[in-house]
Formats: C-alpha cells, structure tokens, sequence
C-alpha cells in the first residue's frame, strides 16, 4: 500500500511548508519517511541535491534534519535541562552551550524549569521541551508534526509564535498539522493530500482563500 505519493520539501532559504489534510491522508507518513523511520519503497529523497533515500535516520540527522514528533515522546525521568542535552548529544561541548542559550531564550519557561523532571512540565512545556530538543544538533531542516495537538490555545500561540521566529532566523520548517488556519497563518506555502497525493499545491494565502477547495479537502474552512 502506498501512504504517500511524491511531496516536496521546503527550501533551504528558510520557507515553513504546511502539509495539510484530514486524518489518513499521509501527512505523518510524510514526516516519517523524510527522517527516514519509513522506507520509502520507490522514487527518490533529496536533499541539497543529495540523494539520502537509503540514509539512516542518524545521517540524516548529521545532514541538518530535526524532528518534532507527535505526543513529544521526551524522556519523562530525565530534567528539561538532560533532555536538551541528550538532543545535542551529537555537536561538540561549546555547541552544547550555546545552544542551551539559544532554546533558553526562545522559550524562558524552559530556564526557570531546567531543573524538573519533564514529567512534571504541562503540556505545552513539554511541546516546548520536544522543540527546544530538536534545535539542539543545529538543523536547517525542522520537521514538525502536530503541534498543537491537545494544547491549550495560548500555548498553541505560543509554540508557533517559536516557529515563526526560528523561520525569521532562516530555518526551513515541514509542518504538519490539523490545526488548519494557524498552519495557513504561519506557513508560507501549503499543501494539501488526499489519500497521499497532494490535491492542491500553492501559496498559503491561495489556500486560505479558496474556501471551496478547503471545504472539499480539509472540511471546514
């Protein structure tokens, strides 16, 4: 069975590409076979040109890409701080620091709390946490699946208010998500599947404003 049909990626230059659609249309799918936890079975993956098709997720992480997993899946028995750590196990130690910095001033509830256990954090926090991890090896390729899921609206502002600012920074971003007008708001470009193939491809403006096509694909507008 085929769960996804050729996708593109965001540019290097910094773009957020959201993958829209309705639960079963392939949008995790995607996710997973770009970090490589899913065999693509034909085709190619590129990346700069690269082909990393049979890569392993590990040199794909060496390559620049990050992923923010659906549900966090953090280390509950480990600290904020040991947390950020082990996402940064692969730079060297003053990487490490300077990265830590980096996450601390992007999300400030991540300094006050560096010492708890991740279990103790709310939801967001740990949404928080499972993005500050991800930035720790230094990606230009950030993959993000499902941000907003279960969080409470200011903290759904919150993590995407993040997003836009490590966009601002340069950092390309693969967003997939349900929550289909904050991805148009903050994506530069969409696209939207069906059963695995995009149906509809264009700037997220274009989508926004089509409200028949996202009542047929993404059912509600």
């Amino acid at each position: 069975m085929v769960a996804v049909s050729g996708f593109p990626l965001p540019s290097r230059e910094g773009r957020i590409l959201a993958r829209l659609g309705t639960n079963g249309a392939g949008k995790t799918s995607t996710i997973l076979a770009v970090m490589g936890h899913v065999q693509i079975k034909s085709g190619t993956l590129s990346i700069d040109r690269r082909d990393v098709t049979r890569l392993p997720a590990l040199k794909r992480t060496e390559l620049g890409l990050a992923l923010v997993p659906e549900g966090r899946r953090l280390f509950t028995d480990l600290t904020v701080a040991e947390n950020l750590t082990v996402g940064g196990y692969s730079r060297a130690r003053a990487d490490e620091k300077r990265n830590l910095a980096r996450v601390f001033d992007l999300f400030p509830r991540l300094a006050e709390r560096r010492g708890q256990l991740a279990a103790s954090l709310s939801g967001g926090e740990q949404q928080m946490l499972a993005i500050g991890r991800a930035l720790m090896p230094m990606p230009r390729l950030l993959l993000v699946d499902e941000l907003s899921l279960g969080l409470m609206p200011r903290m759904v502002d919150l993590c995407f208010e993040a997003l836009r600012q490590l966009n601002r920074e340069g950092l390309a971003i693969l967003l997939v998500e349900q929550n289909t007008a904050m991805a148009l708001a903050t994506a530069s470009r969409g696209v939207v599947l069906e059963l695995g193939r995009a149906v509809i491809t264009g700037s997220a403006e274009e989508i926004r404003s089509n409200t028949r096509l996202a009542d047929a694909y993404l059912g509600s507008h």
